[in-house]
């Protein structure tokens, strides 16, 4: 389920000003994936993906752009490369090759960019923000955040039925265009074939020739910390065939928020975005 990555291995940043904050501009594509623009070994210009669900960077197969600059072994590994983000440049950056990455992008970059850093998402003004001291938390509500293995999970209530809420854990998936993904274990679980009202249903083949039977249910409620969102996506497997092992926290719902990360990786701080009464996105 998880990659063991160390990050005094994969990033270190150059911090320009010692007290400064840094700031990384980014734009949002039409699927919900964050887009960041940079410059690789001060050659290769990349549109990478930030995936808040992993530390390292990689390149996907179907990049439309060249990256001849970065070197990979045997291993499809390449080690000690630069990256260059506006006036922001990290160093000894790991790439991975031949991993998919969101539409749009070249391929991704992950939170090893922060390391050691509090950061924030700020989805109001499409930049990330690194700081050398607490920022600002008015307005914020605090959350325990659990980080394992390079990968950030929340908490969260679903209301399934009723008043009667289910609580559980999501990864913060941010490769992720639509809402939430249930794992297989709760969708069984909680009978959420026979609980959700579900709105589309498809059947794909895998190499072996086995169906794999995806829905897309609408979730009545669900309820992070104080805030409520309604009738929102929510996608499961079902069938003797499932894949699905942890549950999701798509960039739909991640936009919803700003966030900020302590340096500690044990809490975070959400308050809603600009986004967050927007209409979900369609999972196809």
């Amino acid at each position: 389920m998880f990659k063991k990555i160390s990050l005094a291995l994969l990033f270190s940043a150059a911090v320009i000003s010692i007290n400064a904050q840094q700031s990384i501009p980014f734009r949002i594509t039409k699927h919900n994936n964050i887009i960041v623009k940079t410059l690789v070994n001060k050659k290769d210009s990349l549109h990478l993906m930030f995936q808040i669900a992993m530390e390292d960077a990689s390149i996907s197969p179907d990049r439309q752009r060249k990256a001849d600059h970065i070197v990979f072994n045997k291993d499809e590994i390449s080690e000690k490369n630069t990256v260059q983000i506006g006036k922001f440049t990290l160093n000894n950056v790991r790439f991975f090759d031949h991993e998919l990455t969101g539409h749009e992008a070249d391929g991704k970059i992950g939170t090893g960019m922060f390391a050691g850093k509090t950061f924030k998402i700020d989805y109001d003004n499409n930049r990330f923000e690194i700081y050398e001291k607490e920022p600002d938390l008015k307005g914020y509500q605090k959350m325990m955040l659990l980080y394992e293995k390079g990968q950030f999970f929340i908490n969260a209530d679903n209301i399934i039925d009723g008043d009667k809420q289910q609580e559980a854990y999501f990864l913060l998936q941010s490769g992720y265009s639509g809402a939430l993904l249930y794992s297989n274990d709760f969708a069984e679980e909680k009978n959420l074939d026979k609980m959700l009202k579900v709105t589309s249903e498809k059947t794909f083949k895998n190499s072996s020739g086995e169906s794999i039977i995806t829905k897309q249910g609408i979730l009545p409620f669900f309820k992070l910390n104080n805030f409520v969102l309604k009738d929102v996506p929510a996608g499961f497997f079902v069938g003797r065939r499932k894949t699905q092992t942890v549950n999701y926290f798509g960039a739909d719902m991640i936009k919803r928020f700003n966030w900020i990360f302590d340096a500690d990786r044990q809490t975070v701080y959400i308050k809603p975005s600009k986004h967050f009464s927007e209409g979900f996105y369609k999972v196809n």
